[in-house]
């Protein structure tokens, strides 16, 4: 355990930051956390399950296979009745429906309130969702024990703070990269010191994450700037701002490089500080730049595979757009600086700027805790 004085000095330098989360949260607190729906969202008016009970195959007019889908509602105000889907098509990419599946549709009445049409809308996926969720739990739980409890729990709790505090305080018209700085601060706290306890390790790589966290942030915002990125360029976040004129676009892509990068700067802060700890718990004669050296060693292999997997991550994510950029043969370099794949660049970037920035600053403090505060009384 670390000495009392040391313990007071971190909890000097964390009390600030936890003051300002506080207080951000307070004033961006919204007044409503359920914002009201939209009703018209390019979905069916009011949605119902359903099971396929018969697809039946014939010839149409004009040549060619034509499909008749049998369904039986099973829930809503028409449950236990038979009906047949309406503007089903069977193109390519279209859903092949099967006896037996269960899926979502959506339920619409003529202006005479005489005939009720059904058309699909998806597939219900909440048995599979559930369970690998539960398969989820149990292999955290099993594997790292209460940490793994506590982390479930954290994880919970970070859900909630999107769910309650970012998406509502967004749409009330907040500035964007306030709401996701105080959002990840307060997951951070929570999280941290819930999975890994309250002791001067947690508080180090605490101090680390909130500081890279920052340093993220603020490129973000100078280089989506001077890249002249509008936000715009993928569908949803036109649709956003069709829905309403509160959020600004450019704002929620800031958001989103703060918020993909807040996990994997968890993750690295945490890792160095432990090592730091672990290496002087080993040899406790060493001086700090002995142990910043030993730690970098360290932290160096970790940011040589986790940058390689924040950009595998965002390009993962955009390979329908490279794909599709492929096709079209433009060159790489336009390719590249469109607006559409500058956004991903910027993203990818960013926030791999700033998880290497972690290293070394997590690093320099955990080593400068475990050995020379001693000489800051």
């Amino acid at each position: 355990m670390l000495p009392r004085h040391v313990r007071r000095l971190l909890a000097i330098a964390i009390a600030p930051f936890a003051v300002a989360t506080a207080v951000a949260v307070m004033v961006l607190w919204p007044a409503h956390t359920h914002p009201k729906a939209a009703t018209d969202l390019g979905q069916p008016g009011r949605v119902v399950n359903a099971t396929v009970g018969d697809v039946s195959a014939a010839t149409c007019q004009g040549g060619g296979r034509c499909f008749t889908v049998f369904i039986t509602i099973t829930s809503g105000p028409d449950k236990g009745e038979t009906a047949v889907l309406s503007d089903l098509s069977f193109g390519p990419g279209s859903p092949r429906l099967n006896d037996g599946d269960r899926i979502v549709v959506g339920r619409t009445v003529d202006p005479t309130n005489q005939r009720v049409f059904y058309s699909f809308a998806d597939f219900q996926r909440r048995t599979p969702l559930l369970l690998l969720s539960v398969f989820f739990a149990l292999v955290v739980a099993g594997v790292a024990r209460w940490r793994g409890i506590a982390a479930l729990i954290g994880l919970g709790i970070t859900g909630a703070v999107l769910l309650r505090f970012t998406i509502p305080a967004i749409l009330e018209g907040e500035s964007p990269v306030a709401v996701s700085l105080t959002a990840g601060a307060v997951i951070l706290f929570v999280v941290l010191y819930l999975a890994h306890g309250f002791n001067g390790r947690t508080t180090t790589a605490l101090l680390g994450t909130l500081a890279s966290l920052g340093l993220t942030a603020v490129l973000a915002s100078g280089f989506v700037a001077a890249s002249h990125l509008s936000g715009l360029s993928s569908e949803e976040a036109t649709y956003v701002q069709f829905l309403t004129d509160k959020v600004s676009v450019t704002g929620l892509l800031l958001a989103g490089v703060v918020i993909g990068a807040l996990g994997v700067l968890n993750d690295v802060t945490v890792t160095q500080a432990s090592a730091v700890w672990e290496i002087h718990a080993a040899n406790p004669t060493r001086g700090m730049r002995a142990l910043y050296r030993s730690g970098m060693r360290v932290g160096r292999d970790h940011i040589a595979s986790v940058v390689d997997t924040l950009v595998l991550a965002y390009a993962g994510a955009s390979l329908p757009l490279l794909i599709i950029f492929t096709f079209s043969g433009q060159h790489a370099g336009t390719v590249l600086t469109s607006d559409v794949v500058a956004e991903e660049v910027v993203r990818a970037l960013v926030g791999s700027i700033g998880l290497i920035a972690s290293v070394p600053i997590t690093t320099a403090l955990a080593a400068l805790v475990v050995t020379r505060t001693d000489r800051l009384i």
